[in-house]
């Protein structure tokens, strides 16, 4: 149906856009949101957040947890689906950490996304507007992760930038 791509920075609103958005789409569906969530709680200040985004989400949404294999989650999506994914980069850290191929890893999801038949809001971070990062790590994250935007814009229908908890409607050049 369609795949907006919602980029943002660290607190800039782009979830909370992202599922407003599906939640006005679902109610008109008469069927709950799904999210797609791609973090893992590796510590307590993650599970906290995990919890509170949660907890924010309310009882209306169904979850589907998709650290890794975020691809088949949206292969399996259909049509009636309402989605929001968040976020992209989170599932790009998890394939790093993992050490998966992750040039191959964000290919087949582009290609999921390509052929999704669902209405989905799929959130990612704009990372590549700070400072340079001091270590190859980081300057690996940050190069994969704009590599990763790129892709997934180029199947997206639409995307957007939240900054400051405003949309800026983005176009292809």
């Amino acid at each position: 149906m369609s795949i907006t791509l919602v980029l943002g920075g660290a607190r800039s609103g782009k979830s909370t856009y992202a599922q407003k958005q599906a939640e006005q789409a679902a109610a008109k569906t008469g069927r709950p949101p799904l999210m797609i969530a791609t973090a893992e709680a590796f510590d307590d200040e993650m599970r906290d957040r995990i919890d509170r985004h949660r907890d924010e989400r309310g009882d209306g949404w169904r979850t589907l947890e998709a650290p890794l294999d975020l691809a088949a989650a949206v292969r399996d999506l259909t049509a009636e689906d309402i989605v929001v994914v968040d976020c992209l980069t989170l599932w790009l850290s998890n394939q790093m950490l993992g050490d998966h191929d992750v040039d191959a890893a964000i290919e087949e999801l582009a290609q999921a996304f390509s052929a999704c038949p669902a209405t989905a809001w799929v959130v990612s971070n704009e990372v590549g507007w700070s400072l340079v990062p001091e270590n190859a790590l980081g300057r690996r994250f940050r190069d994969d992760a704009g590599r990763l935007n790129q892709r997934i814009a180029a199947v997206a229908d639409k995307a957007c930038l939240i900054v400051a908890g405003m949309r800026l409607d983005l176009h292809r050049y």
